[in-house]
């Protein structure tokens, strides 16, 4: 008895459960259709409008193809002179609404003076608007993995958090406030970054190569004083700067030889008693302190102290370090970098825009027109290697997409000549995604080029649609113009829906609606003024093209009807 009243109770919960879905279904259809009745209303009359003037305008541009054809081409040619001019980057720059800045002093500047300048540095970043917080570090220790350059007592990191939502443009002011601030504090050198979410080289770098670091010296400075008047980059720094005072001692190995001395004895002397030797360790706990034996206090110690050493001690006639050596305080450098075996000075800078491209041609036309000294040479790197490399392998990328799609249409249309004609839609495409990113600003990058892969297989659909429908009527027995014609007003509709289903699906993206989305938004761009550009021109250019080259005659496909049983 339980099981046949469990199941009839079961069928009667389904019952309801479908009626309920049916009545919630049916209120919920008419409040959409109350909702959408303006936008159903004005599109119906908008497609009709349209269905009933597109035959008279395909007619029209099928009597004057040379006009039509010239138009297209001439559009072409303009993208073309319109390219370089668009900005071009690696991938576009992602705000997170924070940011850091590096301060860097004279070298030897003592910690005391450094957080004076980190705290003022702090007291305009408390000004910005929107801050969230903001803290910094005057000083840092000796790493291991520490830059030479950018660690010591002379440095300091500030770090900005901004209110979230904090989008590009708010983050930009914040920085370009933040940077006017600090440029008015004396002698401090200054780098803004924002936090990595891929490991990528600085924007724009130029190496100069060359042995002498005194001429690597020399020409990295002038060429830097070029790159910040020329206000088309920011945080320019340089790897040679300025190290730490030390005390440099130049041996005079002919005067020790006559005083009976050597040299390497006369240094093993100077270490041991500027330095110390180890006589003992301390032990505490499980710890070994070294216990150091010296004769010259390096903390309240001066250069004369060091030239009044003693090199021969025991001796009858006592000879001081400055009879068999120069000794002098000199700067050294903060850090000698090599590449390629090679010593080089390293320029690196930040656009002062977002054209990474612009600011690379730039930085080559600067370093043409320094001179550099003897033995010096120079050469653009950075993310511009990165960027074309990139752009290479997309655009390797974009011609196999063309080939593949050129294939596939091939063997299912069984013709060379009709997939050609489709083809024609992807530069009417590229007409579309290169103005597209003009009117918005956007730049050309590795995400605009992903798009453009994209529109390569998206807007031949339109194109297979139309021509599929030619082909059909001219099966039919219809003549090739009034194939095309018919063709193009029965498919109007569908190609219609499916390229502005496609644009409003990428709309929110293009936009740029949520975290992250200075990332989406240019190949969203590419897609959508692909798409917008190709549907019209598919409809009007890939028409005159096929009438153009076709020349295939059809045979008239007839039904027999059955004969009776």
């Amino acid at each position: 008895m339980f099981l046949p009243a469990l199941s009839y109770c079961l069928r009667w919960l389904g019952f309801l459960f479908v009626r309920l879905l049916r009545y919630l279904a049916d209120v919920f259809s008419k409040l959409l259709a109350l909702i959408l009745a303006p936008c159903v209303s004005i599109t119906q009359v908008s497609f009709g409008w349209l269905e009933r003037r597109y035959p008279a305008l395909l007619q029209w541009a099928l009597n004057h193809r040379a006009m039509v054809l010239g138009a297209a081409g001439a559009a072409l040619a303009a993208t073309v002179v319109m390219l370089p001019r668009l900005g071009t980057e690696l991938i576009p720059q992602l705000a997170q609404g924070e940011f850091s800045v590096k301060l860097r002093l004279a070298a030897g500047t003592p910690l005391e003076s450094t957080d004076q300048a980190m705290q003022a540095a702090q007291s305009a970043a408390t000004a910005l608007p929107g801050l969230e917080r903001a803290y910094s570090v005057a000083g840092s220790g000796n790493r291991l993995d520490a830059n030479p350059v950018d660690s010591g007592e002379n440095t300091g990191t500030l770090d900005v958090s901004l209110k979230p939502p904090a989008g590009p443009l708010a983050e930009e002011q914040a920085m370009q406030a933040l940077r006017a601030r600090i440029a008015d504090l004396p002698g401090v050198q200054y780098e803004f970054s924002r936090p990595a979410l891929l490991t990528l080289t600085t924007p724009v770098e130029v190496i100069l190569y060359g042995y002498d670091l005194e001429r690597l010296s020399s020409a990295a400075s002038a060429l830097r004083t070029k790159m910040e008047a020329s206000g088309a980059f920011r945080d320019v720094r340089s790897t040679i700067e300025g190290g730490h005072p030390e005390i440099q001692i130049l041996f005079d190995q002919e005067r020790a030889s006559q005083l009976g001395l050597t040299v390497r004895d006369i240094a093993d002397r100077v270490v041991s008693n500027v330095r110390g030797d180890v006589a003992t360790r301390y032990r505490w706990q499980d710890k070994k302190i070294d216990v150091l034996v010296r004769s010259v206090d390096t903390r309240s110690s001066s250069v004369e102290d060091v030239r009044n050493l003693i090199v021969n001690p025991g001796a009858t006639r006592t000879v001081p370090l400055s009879a068999v050596a120069d000794v002098r305080l000199a700067v050294g450098p903060a850090e000698i970098r090599r590449s390629n075996q090679e010593r080089v000075a390293v320029i690196s800078a930040a656009p002062a825009g977002d054209d990474l491209g612009a600011a690379t041609e730039t930085a080559r036309s600067l370093l043409a027109d320094t001179l550099l000294p003897a033995g010096i040479a120079g050469s653009v790197s950075g993310q511009s290697e990165e960027m074309q490399q990139s752009f290479r392998s997309l655009l390797l990328a974009f011609g196999l997409a063309v080939f593949l799609v050129y294939l596939v249409m091939a063997s299912q249309f069984e013709s060379l000549l009709h997939p050609l004609v489709i083809l024609f839609t992807i530069p009417m495409g590229l007409i579309g995604a290169v103005w597209g990113l003009w009117a918005t600003g956007a730049t050309l990058n590795a995400v605009a080029l992903i798009g453009l892969i994209m529109l390569a297989g998206i807007v031949v659909n339109n194109a297979i649609v139309l021509l599929d429908a030619i082909n059909q009527a001219r099966e039919r027995g219809l003549e090739k113009i009034a194939a095309i014609i018919e063709a193009g007003r029965t498919r109007l509709r569908p190609i219609l829906i499916t390229s502005v289903s496609t644009v409003l699906g990428l709309l929110p993206m293009a936009i740029g609606l949520g975290e992250g989305a200075e990332i989406r938004r240019p190949m969203a761009i590419t897609v959508i003024g692909g798409i917008l550009v190709a549907t019209f021109l598919t409809l009007v250019i890939i028409p005159v093209v096929y009438a153009a080259l076709d020349r295939k005659t059809y045979e008239r496909v007839t039904h027999a009807a059955p004969e009776p049983a």
